[in-house]
C-alpha cells in the first residue's frame, strides 16, 4: 500500500519529441501513473500524445507554462480545460487578472465536454534560477524564498489549486499556505545523482518530508540502463525516508 501511495506521488515528464518515443517511455515504465507533456512534445505531438494517456488510463500534467495577457491565457487555459487533464501550468508573474481568468476559464473548458475540472498551478520561479541569477539577471531584490512565497500566495490568492516551485522552498510554502494547497516539486534528484540544469535541489525523501504534494522527476528515471529498476527505487526511498 504505502508503495503504491508512494509511486502516485511521482510525476514523470515525457520528455521526448515525437509520440512513437513517449509511446516506448510508457511501455518501459508500465508502474507510473503520472505522466507531464511539457513543450517539446506538445509542439511535437499535438493533443494525440493525451488521448493516448487517456486510453491507458494515466493521469496527465499538461505542463504548458502559459504566460501572457489576461484575454489570451484565458483562451488558452479553455481549451486545454477541454483535454481533460489533472494539472495544468501557468506563470505566476503574469498577475492576478491573468491567473483569475485563467482559473475561470480553465474550469468552463472542462464543463463544456464534461470532464472533472483540472487543478491550475502556478509557477512561481523556474528552478534553473538560483539567488544569483533573481537578484542579478532578473533585477528582483526580494529573497528567492521570499519572492517564492509571494508568487505562492498570489497564486492562491486568485483561486488556483496550487503551485510549481522548488522543494527548498516547499517547507515555508507549506506552512503558509495549508495543507489543501497543492506544492508540485520538480528539481528532485536522488542521492548521487547529477543536478544538470537544475539549481535548487532535494532528494525524494527530503521533497516529501519538506511538504511537497508531488515530485517531477525526469531524469534520474528516464535516462538510467534501466528505469522501471530507477523508478522502483526512488519509491522505495520515499517508502522507507
Amino acid at each position: 500500500m504505502f508503495e503504491q501511495i508512494a509511486a502516485e506521488r511521482i510525476i514523470v515528464p515525457l520528455d521526448v519529441p515525437t509520440v512513437e518515443d513517449a509511446i516506448a517511455l510508457l511501455d518501459t515504465l508500465p508502474a507510473v501513473t503520472f505522466w507531464k507533456v511539457g513543450l517539446e512534445l506538445f509542439v511535437s505531438a499535438g493533443p494525440s500524445i493525451l488521448q493516448v494517456l487517456k486510453q491507458r488510463q494515466k493521469r496527465i500534467f499538461l505542463d504548458l507554462k502559459f504566460h501572457d495577457i489576461p484575454n489570451t491565457m484565458a483562451g488558452a487555459c479553455r481549451a486545454a480545460g477541454r483535454y481533460g487533464v489533472d494539472l495544468i501550468t501557468v506563470h505566476a508573474p503574469a498577475g492576478k487578472a491573468a491567473l483569475q481568468s485563467a482559473q475561470s476559464a480553465a474550469l468552463e473548458g472542462a464543463a463544456a465536454t464534461g470532464c472533472a475540472p483540472p487543478n491550475l498551478i502556478a509557477v512561481t520561479l523556474l528552478t534553473s534560477i538560483n539567488p544569483r541569477a533573481l537578484a542579478f539577471e532578473l533585477k528582483v531584490s526580494l529573497e528567492l524564498t521570499d519572492y517564492a512565497l509571494q508568487m505562492g500566495l498570489l497564486a492562491q490568492d486568485s483561486g488556483l489549486g496550487g503551485i510549481v516551485c522548488s522543494p527548498q522552498e516547499a517547507e515555508t510554502l507549506r506552512r503558509v499556505c495549508g495543507d489543501d494547497f497543492l506544492l508540485v516539486c520538480p528539481g528532485v534528484r536522488p542521492a548521487g545523482s547529477a543536478k544538470g540544469d537544475q539549481q535548487r535541489s532535494m532528494t525524494p525523501a527530503q521533497a516529501i518530508k519538506a511538504g511537497a504534494s508531488y515530485l517531477v522527476i525526469g531524469r534520474p528515471i528516464t535516462q538510467t540502463a534501466d528505469p522501471a529498476a530507477a523508478f522502483q527505487q526512488i519509491c522505495d526511498e520515499i517508502t522507507h525516508g
